[in-house]
């Protein structure tokens, strides 16, 4: 690899089963903190591959497709899509936009491939979580319908960690990270006030899964470090136990360090959330759950007269980069190269994840699962790894998720604060002019 103005330049490679044309990349869904380390990836791996004759990036997930709201990345300079590796968001926008199927409704996916078509997009890389895999596997199964050849891979992200078939997914160990880190400095500051607050509660994202929630355990270095309570959607939540759990852990140590994911459910399997706010649903039918740390502030207030605050980082958790887990960062910038590789070995339909060798030392490879098999599937914590009582995790979490946080990232700095570029040819349908 030879450098031109302090940049890599990427040397042309031939793998492929000879399919040549074009190729589009777009983000979808919430973005995490490294979504365009994987942009990155699938950017500098097409450069090298004669095959690949013009890179396009779509606006805002399948609808900047649909809408052909395309630019041309090759007009971007190397610098610039070096730069956005470390810049946090979705630098092609995102989107929460739900495909209907080949039997519900042909409109879509036959406007997006006949699209496909017009502009010879022979390889397609959509990254994304849960409901991208669902989007990328129907635009699969559309182009076969339709007899036109294209390649389609789905690139995992989610700080929710619970796509199917893969070790863990990109996103999730900056979020960890980030959230493990909060807790660890919100802990000494409720440990300051001894005659004010006494209890803290901190919300995670995590609609039915309590992987996130489960990492804030990393900030626990002795019994008297926060967090000391931990709860998961993956069990039933009874609001008595939990009263119980708080006034033992408070005589214990004056004070209480509560974590909780967004969607935690009762004995009957209702969002706890929901008793203190109707539940409304996106896109895709999925709950849009808020309001759980307040609902459990006004019981532990009403009950225990403790004064109480709640944390909700929100989209910070997703977001956060200055602090990021160079893992995560390498691992996000791997899938999005082997999604070109795999494409390009005529391997369509199918998802790179990433599996962890066994030893003391981790280490992981990628590998690929069926799109139409991970499509819309979650992985939930596993319950051994939650202990006995279902309000702290055990041993083995921590020892699966302490190697995904680890590593610091270099982020630009300009006067002061991190330095976060955009795109430059950030004019839609560039490459028509």
């Amino acid at each position: 690899m030879g450098t031109k103005n302090g940049v890599g330049i990427l040397k042309k490679e031939r793998v492929s089963s000879g399919l040549k044309g074009n190729c589009i990349v777009a983000q979808s869904g919430g973005p995490t903190a490294v979504i365009n380390e994987s942009l990155g990836g699938v950017i500098q791996e097409a450069q090298r591959h004669e095959e690949i004759k013009e890179i396009y990036g779509a606006r805002n997930g399948i609808l900047g497709l649909l809408k052909e709201e395309l630019i041309d990345l090759r007009k971007e300079k190397s610098s610039t899509i070096e730069s956005l590796r470390t810049s946090p968001g979705a630098a092609l926008g995102s989107c929460r936009y739900r495909l209907k199927s080949w039997s519900e409704s042909r409109k879509d996916l036959e406007k997006i491939i006949e699209i496909c078509r017009r502009y010879n997009l022979r390889y397609f890389f959509y990254i994304g979580g849960n409901d991208s895999m669902d989007t990328a596997y129907k635009v699969d199964e559309a182009a076969k319908r339709m007899n036109y050849q294209m390649e389609v891979i789905g690139i995992p992200k989610t700080v929710d960690n619970d796509l199917v078939f893969t070790d863990h997914c990109p996103g999730f160990g900056s979020a960890a990270k980030y959230l493990a880190i909060s807790v660890m400095e919100a802990g000494r500051h409720l440990e300051s006030l001894y005659d004010s607050e006494r209890i803290i509660i901190l919300e995670t994202l995590g609609r039915n899964t309590g992987w996130l929630a489960g990492s804030c355990a990393l900030a626990k270095r002795s019994e008297e470090d926060a967090p000391h309570l931990i709860y998961f959607p993956e069990i039933p939540f009874s609001l008595d136990k939990f009263i119980k759990d708080v006034k033992e852990i408070y005589h214990k140590i004056d004070r209480v360090f509560i974590v909780v994911s967004e969607g935690l459910r009762d004995e009957k399997g209702n969002y706890v959330c929901a008793r203190r706010n109707r539940v409304s649903t996106d896109a895709f039918g999925h709950p849009e759950l808020e309001g759980v740390s307040h609902y459990l502030k006004e019981r532990i207030e009403s009950r225990l007269e403790l004064k109480t605050r709640t944390i909700k980082p929100d989209i910070c958790q997703q977001s956060a980069i200055h602090f990021a887990s160079k893992v995560d960062m390498e691992e996000a910038y791997l899938v999005g190269r082997e999604a070109v590789k795999s494409a390009l070995k005529g391997k369509s339909g199918y998802m790179i994840t990433i599996r962890r060798e066994k030893g003391r030392v981790y280490k992981r490879r990628t590998s690929t699962a069926k799109l139409s098999l991970a499509a819309n599937l979650e992985k939930r914590v596993p319950r051994r790894w939650i202990n006995r009582k279902g309000n702290f995790v055990t041993r083995e979490f921590i020892e699966y998720v302490r190697p995904l946080i680890q590593g610091e990232v270099d982020i630009a700095v300009q006067k002061g604060l991190p330095y976060y570029p955009r795109l430059e040819k950030r004019r839609w349908n560039t490459f028509l002019s």
